[in-house]
């Protein structure tokens, strides 16, 4: 599922270079107003699906409109703070079953490299760490907007979606072949600084 990332950023380019880069700047994410969700998706044995989130997490990204593949993006997460609404599950979740949050308390993502083809899609490459285990995975992301706000700020937002495989990150509970890979869906609005 490719989405558009740099819809904005050409059309600005294509009406001069110095508004292009208007946009461009640090963004640290939107934790205090809570504009920011880490949500994730797993077929519980084929019959349904479970959903959660991680109620805290923080990052930043580095926008470059003129040049969107020098941008770059990092996440810290709190992964005691996972949340399927369901106290008990959330415990064994917590576990070494699973999380292993005693041993591992966050989770981090740094983006290593943006690829862009000839529609303007992108797809930002980076290394997740969960558990202790650090791998690639992509983000498949889509710019949501960006613009002036209420309080005299500027703000940019996206979503990104990736996919990945339990037992690559060293979680040992296996739920059989239906549940074997756990979705990531990523929403964040970012604040200029």
């Amino acid at each position: 599922m490719k989405r558009l990332f740099l819809a904005s950023a050409v059309s600005l380019a294509l009406v001069g270079g110095a508004q292009a880069a208007d946009h461009s700047g640090t963004y640290a994410f939107d934790k205090k107003g809570a504009h920011q969700f880490i949500n994730f998706r797993i077929s519980h044995l084929g019959y349904s699906w479970l959903y959660g989130r991680f109620n805290d997490f923080d990052g930043q990204f580095v926008y470059d409109a003129e040049n969107p593949q020098n941008s770059s993006v990092s996440v810290s997460i709190d992964t005691t703070s996972v949340d399927s609404n369901h106290a008990e599950r959330d415990k064994h979740l917590r576990d070494e079953d699973f999380l292993y949050t005693g041993e591992y308390p966050q989770a981090t993502f740094k983006s290593t490299g943006i690829r862009l083809d000839e529609e303007g899609e992108a797809d930002i490459v980076g290394d997740l760490t969960l558990r202790g285990v650090t791998r690639e995975v992509v983000l498949d992301v889509e710019m949501i907007g960006h613009g002036a706000d209420p309080w005299g700020g500027y703000r940019m937002g996206f979503e990104a979606e990736t996919e990945f495989r339990l037992a690559d990150f060293g979680i040992p509970t296996n739920l059989g072949p239906a549940s074997e890979v756990v979705t990531l869906e990523i929403s964040v609005e970012g604040i200029r600084q």
